[in-house]
């Protein structure tokens, strides 16, 4: 598809960090939404949320990146958790199984106040 991703740490609170993703997930994207998050756990977040919103597009790559995010957080003691899944995605998550590993909110601030109340 296309090279155009960006990843912007939003909130760092504590154990938590909830990063913005924006554009394609794709087989030319994944490596980088990948390497964020680990680098995010590796720096003493391993409670990520991922947000979404901005989101066009998610393949398979995109969601072996996240399944790979969610396997290092939880590696570390930590989770992932979602927001604002577009509909499509939310559709692959459900059809894998893996929405219920890896819970997801209608929003960012949904997520953050669920999961502040489960890591504080």
């Amino acid at each position: 598809m296309t090279d155009h991703l960006t990843l912007t740490t939003a909130h760092v609170r504590g154990r938590l960090a909830v990063a913005a993703i924006g554009g394609d997930i794709d087989i030319e994207t994944a490596p980088a939404l990948r390497t964020h998050g680990l680098e995010l756990i590796a720096q003493g977040h391993p409670h990520l949320i991922l947000d979404l919103t901005q989101v066009t597009f998610c393949d398979s790559s995109g969601l072996n990146a996240l399944i790979g995010i969610m396997r290092c957080a939880t590696a570390a003691n930590g989770s992932l958790t979602l927001a604002a899944v577009p509909d499509r995605l939310a559709r692959m998550l459900d059809l894998t199984g893996i929405s219920t590993a890896m819970p997801s909110y209608p929003s960012a601030t949904a997520a953050m106040n669920a999961r502040l109340t489960e890591v504080t």
